[in-house]
């Protein structure tokens, strides 16, 4: 019996993890795929394997960390986990279309359920162009999330609807807050898609860099600092030391912002472009 598995995409820091949480709690034995574990709380045994790192949730549900080939690791998830369901993360400045046509074409033991695109209405509101990439995943999509409609206007939604609706007007469209979605809406849709053979890249100017630090970071300072960070940097998320706690943190489109996490080394990663001067920065009056 094949294995469905459905693709989550959408450009940086649209919502992609939040909606990996909130699947989470559904109750059903799903297999998540991200590049890193990132911000799901893994408060369990990682269990580490030739391609792929496994770490057991709760309710029967595995968090995995790809560390090799995408096939063998997903070969390796279903031997290990025998999960009723998969889902990836795509990292957000890369085209779907190459991983949709890996899973339709050479991983039999596969059934593609959906594609789902989480498009950053806040970041369309502030930055109106649409680029290759984004585009491409808003074509590619079966379902389409408008998210974070609470930091926009009425009339900037509607437009922002209209021009997602020129680039694909047949996916159901649903209007979401931090991704909040029934799970059903997104399951069982079993789509049919062809797609060709085609050297697929990602943004060749897209960098990152990841800061780290020993020591309790200045609160005040900290938020200086990103509140000066330029438009290349388009998101930053980690885990950073303040002297009331750890918090997760999270950058996109010139808005961050901080959740009580458990205790953590700070480590966040920056990513954009012409970067060299942020990473001095940070070292500077970070580190």
């Amino acid at each position: 019996m094949k294995t469905p598995i459905t693709i989550i995409t959408g450009y940086l820091g649209s919502g992609k993890t939040t909606l990996l949480r909130n699947i989470l709690e559904s109750g059903k034995k799903i297999a998540v795929v991200m590049n890193e574990f990132g911000a799901i709380d893994i408060d369990a045994k990682i269990i580490k394997g030739k391609n792929v790192n496994i770490a057991e949730l709760a309710g029967g549900c595995v968090c995995c960390s790809i560390s090799g080939e995408f096939e063998l690791a997903v070969k390796e998830i279903i031997e290990k986990a025998r999960p009723k369901h998969i889902i990836v993360e795509t990292t957000g400045v890369v085209d779907p279309e190459s991983l949709i046509y890996d899973v339709l074409e050479n991983m039999d033991y596969l059934r593609l359920d959906s594609v789902v695109c989480i498009v950053d209405c806040d970041a369309l509101a502030k930055y109106p162009e649409i680029g290759i990439t984004s585009r491409k995943q808003i074509e590619m999509a079966d379902i389409l999330l408008l998210n974070k409609t609470d930091l926009v206007a009425e009339e900037q939604l509607n437009a922002i609807e209209s021009r997602v609706r020129k680039i694909n007007g047949e996916a159901p469209l649903y209007k979401t807050v931090k991704c909040n979605i029934p799970s059903a809406l997104i399951f069982g849709i079993f789509t049919e898609k062809y797609v060709s053979k085609q050297n697929h890249k990602g943004i060749d100017d897209i960098e990152s860099f990841v800061f780290t630090a020993v020591k309790i970071v200045d609160k005040n300072k900290f938020e200086g600092f990103v509140s000066a960070l330029p438009r290349d940097i388009l998101r930053a998320k980690g885990f950073v030391n303040f002297p009331d706690g750890t918090y997760l943190f999270n950058y996109v489109n010139g808005r961050c912002d901080f959740e009580k996490w458990a205790k953590e080394d700070t480590k966040i990663v920056f990513i954009g472009k012409n970067l060299e001067k942020v990473k001095t920065e940070a070292e500077n009056k970070l580190g």
